[in-house]
């Protein structure tokens, strides 16, 4: 092989390397859109699951209100056995 044999080859791979590079970085660029999207999406569920969090936290308080309504109710009637009675079918 000749030295302009050599230089050829050493063009054709920095050629080919070069390609490869740049569909190496096409692919990065898309991974990196890939992610983004989803840090979006978390980003907009955590924002809901706070709302659902509020909710359910006054859920829990309504729920905690009747059974202090219903067990002052079940003490209400106990106390007062002769008069009237609460029947559990």
């Amino acid at each position: 092989m000749t030295e302009d044999d050599f230089k050829k080859i050493e063009k054709m791979m920095a050629h080919h390397g070069g390609i490869a590079m740049e569909d190496s970085q096409h692919k990065f660029e898309i991974l990196a859109e890939g992610h983004q999207m989803l840090v979006e999406r978390f980003d907009r569920m955590d924002g809901r699951m706070e709302r659902v969090e509020t909710r359910l936290e006054r859920v829990e308080s309504k729920v905690d209100g009747v059974a202090a309504d219903l067990s002052a109710h079940r003490a209400d009637t106990e106390a007062h056995r002769g008069v009237y009675g609460v029947r559990e079918d």
